[in-house]
């Protein structure tokens, strides 16, 4: 089954003509980005408002997070042009690991290069500018996201508002890498693997099952397990926490490509905003768009403390919290709360108030240790 599939038919495509080359050193032709959008760009092309999706989501917002889309919600398409792309290195649209190999010989698959997170807003800033787009209101996304929208504060590549990082740290954590490298080892110890050059009808999908059953584990919490199956058995026999990850493992594997989901998660891996740009505390205090950094309580995968860490380096940050049980994932699954969140940023920030952050006396502080 074709990963397009899974992708909706009112998805659009655009080329980014020539040669992308990536921050890594290596480089791509004829980029193709995969998008979808609500509302008009007005005149002045500067009312765009940029979602990012996580690790194996899509441009189909209204899929994923269609609680906060439509009249009234946080992203509202009668006054905003509201704009996702797939990403670059996914495989629903955008150039990526399946995408052909200009040689004719099949995808690209295992060959398919290196990219980053800023490899990623590279794209989407080319992408905009061919839609028209001059500037942003607004960037948001959440996990990998989230580390997006983070970019796009620090790289600029279009004039940018505000952004909202909903459960994303300033770096990805030595937690989070090992997690994400036992992952990528369970899609490469299948038998199926082929060093990356599989058979696309018959890819490695159970090592993509059992990574997406370790990240299952990352992206809910020991409450939210407990909370939905304490120690209850399936009549079949397994437990029910197992027989929930098998089917999760297993629903990943109809819809999505073990190659990209090891480019994206080793492009995850290299989030780090202090990289080759000095003192991450430096770079913090630099970002000139409004910010609202968002964590989770009970997020296990980008903790609490992570999140606050980097609400306190952005002097004009302000720091919201989801109060739920269901650990990283009460990004997608707590929406009405999100959306209210985000609803009141945009009109604080966009009436001309300073944010409300609650940590500013504490800014410079936090900032001098991590320079020292």
């Amino acid at each position: 089954m074709s990963h397009r599939t899974f992708v909706s038919t009112a998805t659009r495509s655009l080329v980014l003509e020539g040669f992308f080359d990536l921050e890594g050193g290596g480089r791509l032709e004829q980029v193709t980005v995969a998008f979808r959008t609500w509302g008009r760009l007005n005149a002045a092309g500067d009312n765009a408002v940029l979602v990012c999706h996580a690790l194996t989501g899509s441009a189909d917002v209204d899929d994923w997070w269609g609680g906060l889309l439509g009249p009234g919600q946080a992203l509202d398409p009668e006054v905003d042009f509201v704009v996702a792309t797939n990403v670059l290195g996914g495989c629903y649209g955008t150039t990526g690991p399946g995408s052909p190999d200009p040689s004719g010989a099949g995808s690209l698959g295992g060959d398919f290069p290196a990219i980053t997170i800023r490899d990623q807003v590279q794209v989407q800033a080319e992408a905009l500018k061919v839609l028209g787009v001059r500037g942003l209101r607004l960037v948001v996304g959440g996990s990998m996201g989230g580390m997006q929208a983070l970019e796009w504060a620090a790289m600029e590549p279009l004039p940018v508002g505000a952004i909202a990082a909903i459960g994303a740290p300033a770096s990805h954590s030595p937690w989070a890498v090992g997690l994400a490298d036992a992952q990528r080892l369970a899609i490469r110890t299948d038998p199926a693997w082929r060093n990356g050059r599989y058979d696309p009808r018959t890819p490695p999908r159970q090592g993509l099952a059992v990574a997406r059953m370790i990240a299952m584990c990352t992206y809910r919490s020991p409450g939210s397990f407990q909370l939905r199956f304490q120690r209850e058995r399936h009549p079949t026999g397994p437990f029910q926490v197992e027989s929930y990850l098998r089917y999760q493992g297993e629903k990943l594997g109809d819809r999505f490509d073990p190659n990209a989901y090891l480019t994206l998660t080793e492009a995850m891996d290299t989030h780090d905003l202090a990289r080759d740009r000095g003192c991450l505390a430096e770079v913090l205090s630099g970002l000139r768009a409004h910010v609202l950094v968002v964590g989770i309580r009970s997020d296990v995968l980008y903790q609490p403390d992570e999140v606050e860490g980097l609400a306190r380096g952005i002097p004009h940050a302000e720091l919201a919290w989801i109060d739920s049980p269901h650990g990283h994932d009460a990004f997608l699954m707590e929406q009405e709360l999100l959306s209210q969140t985000l609803r009141t940023f945009r009109k604080r920030i966009e009436g001309g108030q300073r944010p409300r952050t609650g940590i500013r006396g504490q800014a410079r502080e936090r900032g001098a240790e991590r320079c020292a």
